[in-house]
């Protein structure tokens, strides 16, 4: 009898002793107040700002809530909303981000607050009692039609099960869903000369020419394209570049998300997704990555570059290039030149003394072997072209589009942005200040990030339209020439030897230059740019909108042919007054955009030149601007879309439509073309927000519609 009531006292006394030995979770007052934006921006939305919650989203500062989970560990509920929150984006946050959620939750079930941050590995409970107390399993009873039971089933769910092998970081969570197991390496001499078959390249060669040799869909055929499949990418201002290897598609999205996925059918392969810091930049468009042997490198918009796994997509090292504080961001990503990693920084509108660059590192371990600024220092070569400014005040020189590569001259080519701010009278300077090495060329030793020569476009440039973009590397009865081509819409042609000037061409009406020498390629503005003063109104032509702009020209190699997305509209410009103090600066200037004269409202243009003569041989105009490079093949076509969601492929010798189909919204970004066993594909993104571009079609054709939240990736064969 005396055992009897032993044992019932212990069974009575238990849960008291338990909860004796439960600790009670804590958290500091700080940590919670973060936590508190944190939900605000990615939480309220469904359980509302006063956690009360709606529909499905559960109430969290309840009783039913600390009922659930009481004596239940933090760990277990961080495990839960790492795996499952934000709905839309699970795992983005980092482990500090949902740590101070569960503190702002604690803090608002009455929880106390202590001088402790709360840590998401400790097994204190959330809340000290509650109805969650375990259940001896001879006791569980599940639930059977006609049959209550007091435990759920262990075969039932209640949020999504983990099916991919998941790699943490401190930035980033990468989740394996299939293996990769037909990936070969890509070496130096893969990228120096792809193989047909794929798009190791952002423009597919060293070189730039965004021309594949593919021909299986040809002339004959394109108007028996149709759509294989399509891949929802995420929401966000999107102009991404593909990258193809044996068959795997790697493809940036926006928030630095890449993914692979199989070219055959669009299955996810794996994902990565950055984790942002509190604060950090976020949005932004992520164009280019890069690939050698076996990584895929990424230039994120928090400054970062980062090296992945290309058959997982685990993180295999992870730098800071830049202070993100700053205002340093990456827009587009690295090439890989000779085993060196060379990427140009982005977001150098603010006035600090570290002005903008590009690095070299190497491929393996991320180390940074150079630093080359784009702006001249103080002593240095080009100091004397800034009008005294002392450097903390020379803004600008972003390397905001990706670079070229000549194996062969060992040599890698950037261009170079405009200075900062954009008109030279908001910088307290006049236009004969040439600002370099701004608006320029750069040819650049990969090994060391030394300048062996430039070529200064446009010196003292002041009408955002910089000379940034891609540097098509071309041979021409064995001389090696370089083509670029920027806002004011001059295609320029230079010896990549030397940067001696060859030629010229230009492409769109343009009024900003009173003289353009075409002997040497030298200009000069007119007299009223370039005696502008803050607050007056100039009408130039054309807009920041170019011209050309971030959608890349396409060297067509058998017929010479250089294939120029363009654009046709003018603006009006004003510049602002800046405040020359540490931290201060931007752009600061008004912009209003109205179409070109003699276009008949046609913003859209597209035109083909013979590289040799700089002639144009063929044009087509249309109202809805081209926003993707252009595409060209071994099969007589370019392949190019526009705002108004059209894919279009053209006869490369006549301009001819041949073929076209309409996507979800606009199409933006790199269309690229690749084959597998022998069948071919042509791949075309579509998205929203692509900058001075975008404008024109929503402010100069609002009658264009393109609907919001459609990111896409689109694939096309013959059928």
């Amino acid at each position: 009898m005396r055992t009897k009531l032993l044992l019932l006292w212990i069974v009575l006394l238990s849960p008291m002793l338990r909860a004796q030995q439960l600790q009670q979770a804590t958290y500091s007052e700080p940590q919670a107040q973060t936590g508190l934006e944190i939900y605000e921006q990615n939480c309220a939305a469904c359980h509302l700002s006063d956690l009360t919650g709606s529909f499905e989203a559960p109430s969290l500062n309840d009783v039913g809530f600390r009922a659930n989970w009481g004596n239940r560990s933090v760990s277990e509920l961080f495990d839960l909303l790492q795996r499952t929150m934000p709905p839309q984006s699970p795992s983005s946050l980092t482990d500090d981000q949902y740590e101070a959620v569960i503190a702002y939750l604690l803090r608002e079930n009455s929880v106390q607050a202590s001088q402790d941050n709360l840590i998401a590995s400790t097994e204190r409970v959330l809340f000290i009692g509650g109805s969650s107390s375990e259940i001896p399993a001879e006791e569980q009873l599940t639930a059977i039609p006609g049959r209550a039971g007091n435990v759920p089933s262990p075969s039932t769910r209640n949020s999504i099960p983990e099916v991919a092998t998941v790699f943490q970081s401190d930035r980033a969570t990468t989740k394996s869903f299939v293996p990769i197991t037909h990936y070969q390496n890509v070496t130096t001499e893969d990228l120096a000369d792809p193989d047909p078959e794929d798009w190791t390249y952002w423009r597919r060669s060293p070189q730039s020419h965004g021309y594949s040799p593919l021909n299986q869909i040809n002339k004959g055929n394109v108007s028996q394209l149709s759509l294989a499949w399509v891949w929802g990418m995420e929401p966000g201002r999107s102009q991404p570049a593909p990258l193809v290897r044996n068959g795997i598609i790697y493809i940036p999205n926006f928030g630095n998300i890449i993914q692979a996925l199989d070219g055959r059918d669009g299955t996810l392969l794996w994902e990565y997704k950055r984790k942002f810091l509190e604060g950090a930049r976020k949005g932004g468009q992520l164009r280019t990555i890069a690939m050698w042997e076996d990584m895929i490198y990424v230039a994120t918009t928090d400054a970062h570059l980062v090296a992945l796994d290309a058959r997982t997509g685990a993180v295999r090292w992870d730098i800071e290039i830049a202070d993100e504080n700053l205002g340093y961001s990456n827009t587009s990503g690295p090439i890989v030149a000779d085993g060196i990693v060379i990427n140009g920084i982005n977001g150098c509108t603010r006035f600090f003394e570290e002005s903008c660059f590009i690095t070299g590192h190497n491929a393996i371990t991320g180390e940074e072997l150079w630093r080359t600024y784009t702006i001249a220092q103080p002593g240095e070569f080009g100091d004397d072209t800034w009008g005294g400014l002392p450097l903390e005040f020379r803004g600008g020189g972003d390397a905001w589009i990706t670079g070229s590569w000549d194996p062969e001259l060992k040599l890698v080519f950037f261009g170079i942005a405009q200075a900062k701010p954009w008109m030279a009278a908001s910088r307290g300077l006049t236009t004969e200040d040439a600002t370099l090495y701004t608006n320029s060329t750069l040819a650049i030793d990969p090994k060391d990030g030394h300048i062996v020569w430039h070529r200064q476009h446009v010196p003292g440039e002041s009408l955002d339209m910089d000379e940034a973009f891609e540097q098509v590397l071309v041979d021409l009865f064995d001389e090696p020439y370089l083509l670029t081509i920027g806002k004011s819409g001059i295609l320029w042609k230079l010896d990549r030897r030397t940067g001696e000037f060859q030629g010229l061409a230009q492409t769109v009406f343009q009024n900003v230059f009173s003289e353009v020498n075409l002997e040497t390629g030298d200009v000069r503005y007119r007299e009223d740019i370039r005696n502008m003063e803050i607050g007056e109104w100039l009408s130039v032509c054309p807009s920041t909108a170019g011209g050309h702009n971030w959608q890349s020209t396409a060297y067509h190699l058998p017929t010479r042919q250089l294939i120029i997305p363009l654009s046709q509209s003018c603006m009006e410009m004003s510049p602002r007054e800046v405040t020359f103090e540490v931290g201060r600066g931007g752009t600061m200037a008004d912009r209003r955009w109205f179409p070109m004269p003699g276009t008949n409202e046609q913003f859209g243009k597209l035109a083909s030149y013979e590289v040799d003569s700089l002639d144009e041989k063929w044009s087509i105009q249309q109202r809805a601007p081209f926003l993707t490079a252009a595409l060209a093949t071994g099969g007589g076509l370019i392949f190019i879309g526009d705002y108004n969601r059209y894919v279009h492929a053209y006869d490369v010798d006549t301009g001819k439509e041949l073929w076209r189909s309409r996507l979800g919204t606009s199409v933006e970004g790199f269309p690229v073309t690749f084959a597998i066993d022998g069948e071919q594909y042509v791949a075309f993104t579509s998205g929203r927000e692509g900058g001075s571009p975008w404008r024109i079609g929503s402010f100069l054709a609002p009658e264009l519609i393109s609907p919001d939240g459609h990111n896409a990736l689109y694939v096309f064969k013959l059928h």
